[in-house]
């Protein structure tokens, strides 16, 4: 059997609405076909996203995947991927931009040496924007990591806003294992702090090259210090530590993180 399955995705050449020709198949996820495809309209290529054919049945996937695109396309933030078009019919789909660069988690493997102490904090400044743009529309992201951040030149975006929802109750286990916090795993209300907890894990894989957690650990104890992995500046390290722990009341705000990671930056990149 292919790595895509027995139902095969779009395949090159299929126009799956006027004016967007799929070029190629770029990845699947658990519900979903990533497909580079050319946009006739712009004039360049572009990231169509749809339901995987084997789940088009299931009930509430069509609709998740049009408000992420919806979403995507009201927003504007440079440390957020652009949304281009939404289409509901012949099948729920999101058009989104192609980004350069390559997704953080990739990077990590494929690096011969870990980011510096600068690369780190310069990240998180970054990771702090994103997050704090979405906070001001009311929205939680819920699944921040590696694999859901480009990196190109220094400059990072924040993809997939698949779970995001608005701070309050939840059900448990939104998010990704290795990387949701404490109180996401549980379930119960949700706040701006599950972010905080998000940045960190993230932050700590950059530092460190290695996840946080084992997946199924229930981090209820919150992370081992940074420092127990690589050693780093110590405001870097106690900024990075203060994300993960366990009583999200602990956590810093996005502000006071943002702000203790600028604090550790040489002052050219501060503004970054």
């Amino acid at each position: 059997m292919s790595p895509v399955g027995r139902d095969p995705p779009l395949a090159p050449g299929t126009v799956p609405v006027p004016g967007y020709e799929v070029l190629g198949h770029l990845a699947r996820t658990g519900w979903l076909d990533v497909h580079d495809a050319w946009s006739a309209e712009r004039d360049c290529r572009c990231v169509v996203k749809v339901v995987r054919p084997d789940r088009r049945d299931e009930p509430g996937l069509g609709e998740r995947l049009l408000r992420e695109g919806r979403w995507l396309q009201e927003f504007s933030h440079p440390h957020l991927v652009r949304g281009y078009d939404t289409f509901d019919s012949p099948e729920p789909l999101v058009v989104l931009e192609t980004l350069t660069g390559e997704t953080l988690s990739h990077l990590l493997r494929r690096l011969r040496h870990r980011p510096s102490a600068t690369d780190v904090a310069l990240l998180g400044v970054q990771l702090c924007s994103a997050v704090h743009y979405l906070h001001g529309r009311g929205l939680l992201h819920l699944d921040l990591k590696p694999s859901n951040v480009v990196v190109d030149r220094g400059h990072a975006k924040v993809l997939d806003l698949s779970v995001a929802r608005p701070p309050g109750a939840a059900p448990a286990g939104l998010g990704t294992c290795c990387y949701r916090a404490p109180e996401q795993a549980r379930g119960g209300t949700l706040t701006a702090a599950a972010d905080v907890w998000g940045i960190g894990v993230t932050l700590f894989e950059a530092a460190c090259g290695e996840a946080a957690f084992p997946c199924g650990d229930t981090r209820e104890r919150g992370a081992p210090p940074v420092s127990s992995r690589r050693r780093l500046p110590r405001a870097l390290a106690a900024a990075v530590d203060g994300c993960l722990r366990a009583d999200p009341t602990a956590r810093p705000t996005v502000a006071e993180l943002a702000a203790a990671l600028a604090a550790t930056l040489p002052a050219p990149h501060r503004g970054a």
